[in-house]
């Protein structure tokens, strides 16, 4: 089983600051924002963390590549608390696939396709953290529950802010558990079905990779996960975990990541 990370987007928001640098290197606290997402995704049920990457992204390469020069550098000068971090993480099972164009996160979770060989598999958003990686247990065990159905994650936002997200529609059938009837990319306000965002954690069913293929482009032109999704619905059953605001940290703008940074220095430091 593998985890997903898309991250060859270009980091728009944090432009000027993102042109030499990835957005997922900016750093959360004491790490780098997507070492987050990877030691997630390895703390999971998945065997290996696939990042699905831009050619021009190397520093996130470089990060999780093994450097034994600066290890031995390090404890040649007793820094062996800095040298064993570098040496776990360079050590982290790690693979790496490219989308050569900006098509959409459907077409980004498409180029790992042949990393999948017919299992179930992870989507992890680069820019959504979740430092105790306790979602994705939580999530394999409503699949579980459910006979091996797809499962997302799901968290409770504004109504004003529903039209930036995708959502659901659906009826809960115990606390905290929806089935899902339909997803919806980006609503107006007014249409939205329900505040349900998806939240940037996935469990899908292999059939979602061969749903990918046959996608159209739909909002902004792009191909969306969220269509796949829509289209697994007439197919198999889906669920959604409902997850409160502070089990995830979303970093995808300026503001969000400085307040990320905020709560988690004041975690680490209480």
């Amino acid at each position: 089983m593998k985890a997903l990370i898309p991250a060859a987007g270009l980091g728009t928001r944090f432009l000027p600051a993102t042109k030499a640098q990835p957005k997922e290197m900016l750093l959360v606290v004491d790490r780098p924002a997507i070492q987050y997402v990877v030691e997630e995704g390895l703390a999971s049920a998945a065997d290996e963390v696939v990042i699905i990457n831009s050619r021009e992204k190397k520093a996130i390469e470089d990060h999780f590549s093994p450097n034994p020069e600066l290890v031995a550098l390090l404890r040649e000068r007793g820094k062996d608390t800095y040298a064993d971090a570098v040496e776990t993480v360079g050590n982290y099972n790690v693979s790496y696939v490219y989308q050569d164009e900006a098509k959409g996160l459907g077409h980004a979770v498409h180029c790992a396709a042949d990393k999948i060989d017919g299992e179930a598999f992870y989507v992890l958003l680069g820019d959504v953290l979740v430092p105790d990686n306790q979602m994705l247990p939580s999530m394999q065990a409503v699949s579980d529950a459910h006979g091996g159905a797809s499962v997302i994650a799901v968290m409770p936002v504004a109504e004003e802010e529903v039209s930036r997200f995708g959502v659901i529609a659906g009826q809960e059938i115990e606390p905290g558990v929806w089935k899902v009837e339909s997803l919806v990319e980006k609503p107006a306000r007014e249409e939205a079905p329900t505040n349900l965002a998806v939240f940037g954690r996935y469990l899908l069913s292999p059939r979602v990779m061969e749903l990918l293929a046959d996608v159209e482009p739909g909002v902004g032109g792009e191909i969306q996960l969220t269509d796949a999704l829509d289209a697994l619905l007439q197919e198999e059953e889906m669920y959604a975990l409902v997850v409160d605001p502070s089990d995830g940290f979303d970093t995808g703008t300026v503001e969000s990541w400085l307040e990320t940074n905020n709560i988690l220095y004041a975690r680490a430091k209480s």
